[in-house]
């Protein structure tokens, strides 16, 4: 099946608190399926088909990751019975505290027994088509070929509610933030988080360039022949990368996200080094240190050696594939004695051991929670 990665839908209720209902389905959304990345406005229109109350009907556009339609289809479904919709009494149509229609998937047509893509009653629907229009103007029925604002001149003009929907990822506010550095172990998931928050809130993002260091796969086949060459290349990059990038600034962009901070030359050049090449090293290090800028927020994510080398495996390096045990536990107690000693910035320890982040939107939320809840905690108090 092909992977989901836009989805419109279709909100619809006219039970109860009407609009708590609609924005429980949004949040549930956001937790369960995707990044809500636009909602429209809300309109309230008579039930169509049946005598009831009327329906408060929205439309949202949602990013979606790891996911095939049916898997889409069944995650809705499950969000509807979780906010109360109960199975149907009748063949017509019924009352209820949340309808989820799948309107649009990408371009996809999809004509399945449970699942049809266009929805089949979007082109002759007010409560669909204009609140569309609010996040779709320029949208393209791919089966009819009419554009928006015609199907628009079919349908009974109806005007939105003074009431707004609030988009969920909104209470993650990084505001206040210019720098935040995501570190970790070898394989621990730092660029896949750094890529996913760039993403999601329109930071600029660093990735650290090893793989366009010739001396990383020399390194790890004879260690002590390469280690000193090895450091200083990635001292000079990272020195270079760091500040170039930091100098560059982004005016469409909301901060700056990297995944790696330049203190890990430090630590992993004391695991790597021979004890007189260290301190030639450190001596280096702390003149180039003090000029470049520090995180607001440094984030290490902690990974058990076991999972680390799933995931080494997993990503399939071939250079990475001799990495021993004992090396990466070095690494990490290198990185926990910094942190413990650490003065100079805010650092929050995240264990993920027992996360899966990429797969997993409610693991990804539990973290965006403790970054969130760090962030906040340093921020000075008025």
């Amino acid at each position: 099946m092909t992977a989901v990665n836009r989805v419109f839908l279709g909100l619809g209720s006219n039970i109860g608190d009407r609009m708590k209902f609609l924005q429980t389905a949004i949040n549930l959304i956001f937790q369960k399926v995707g990044k809500i990345e636009n909602i429209s406005r809300v309109y309230e229109t008579p039930s169509l088909g049946f005598e009831a109350d009327d329906f408060l009907n929205c439309c949202v556009e949602v990013e979606i990751d790891n996911l095939n339609h049916q898997e889409l289809l069944s995650k809705l479904q499950h969000i509807e019975q979780e906010i109360g919709r109960k199975p149907k009494t009748s063949l017509g149509y019924e009352s209820r505290p949340i309808d989820i229609d799948v309107l649009l998937i990408d371009d996809q047509i999809i004509d399945e027994i449970d699942l049809q893509v266009p929805h089949p009653g979007m082109d002759h629907r007010n409560f669909v088509l204009f609140p569309l229009s609010n996040i779709l103007p320029e949208f393209k029925h791919p089966i009819s070929g009419k554009v928006l604002k015609e199907m628009l001149g079919t349908v009974e003009p109806i005007t939105p509610i003074n009431q707004w929907l609030k988009n969920p990822i909104k209470k993650y506010s990084f505001e206040m933030l210019n720098y935040l550095a995501i570190e970790g172990n070898i394989g621990a998931g730092k660029t896949s988080l750094a890529s996913k928050i760039s993403q999601d809130f329109n930071a600029k993002l660093i990735l650290e360039r090893f793989a366009d260091n010739p001396f990383l796969p020399k390194f790890y086949k004879e260690p002590s022949r390469y280690a000193f060459t090895l450091e200083m290349s990635f001292l000079a990059d990272r020195y270079q990368q760091i500040n170039e990038d930091l100098a560059q600034l982004d005016l469409f962009k909301e901060f700056v996200v990297s995944d790696y901070d330049i203190f890990k030359s430090l630590i992993f050049s004391k695991v790597t080094l021979a004890e007189d090449e260290f301190r030639l090293y450190r001596k280096l290090f702390y003149l180039m240190y003090k000029d470049i800028a520090k995180p607001d927020l440094y984030i290490y994510l902690y990974q058990n050696t076991d999972r680390l080398r799933e995931n080494i495996a997993k990503r399939g390096r071939d250079y990475e594939q001799e990495i021993q045990p004992d090396y990466l536990e070095r690494i990490n107690e290198g990185y926990l004695q910094f942190l413990k000693n650490n003065q100079e910035m805010p650092v929050k320890i995240i264990d993920i051991s027992d996360k899966d982040f990429v797969s997993s939107r409610r693991d990804y939320l539990e973290i965006l929670d403790k970054i969130q809840e760090s962030y906040t905690s340093v921020q000075p108090q008025h």
